[in-house]
């Protein structure tokens, strides 16, 4: 079980964004951003390889109503999912990171030089 099942479950205690049925979106306690919020399905889903177009058809209009309940839809905002170990996932539940609330830089994706995976 991970740390997001257990927030879903209430057991572990969230700052709530929104909340339906099928999703729930939460401040995320180590932000990035001005606003960064943490979005995942209710249901255990691994990682975006393993998540039918059904839930993310769904999940579509669940993130463009929490960006603009967070004032976020009409100045912009980053939406990010990792995928993987090799692609920073930390919690193997399917979540996006919705960030904005300034003017995002792009320069903090890899710690390493980039020039030696080309």
């Amino acid at each position: 079980m991970t740390i997001f099942s257990k927030i879903i479950k209430g057991e572990i205690p969230c700052n709530k964004v929104l909340e339906n049925e099928n999703f729930l979106a939460f401040h995320d306690i180590n932000p990035k951003a001005p606003i960064h919020i943490l979005i995942i399905p209710k249901v255990e889903v691994e990682n975006f390889q393993q998540v039918t177009p059904e839930i993310m058809a769904n999940m579509t209009s669940f993130i463009q109503e929490v960006a603009k309940l967070m004032g976020l839809d009409d100045n912009g905002y980053r939406l990010i999912t990792n995928n993987g170990a090799d692609g920073g996932q930390e919690v193997m539940h399917l979540h996006f990171h919705l960030l904005g609330g300034a003017r995002l830089s792009w320069n903090h994706l890899c710690d390493s030089d980039s020039k030696k995976f080309l």
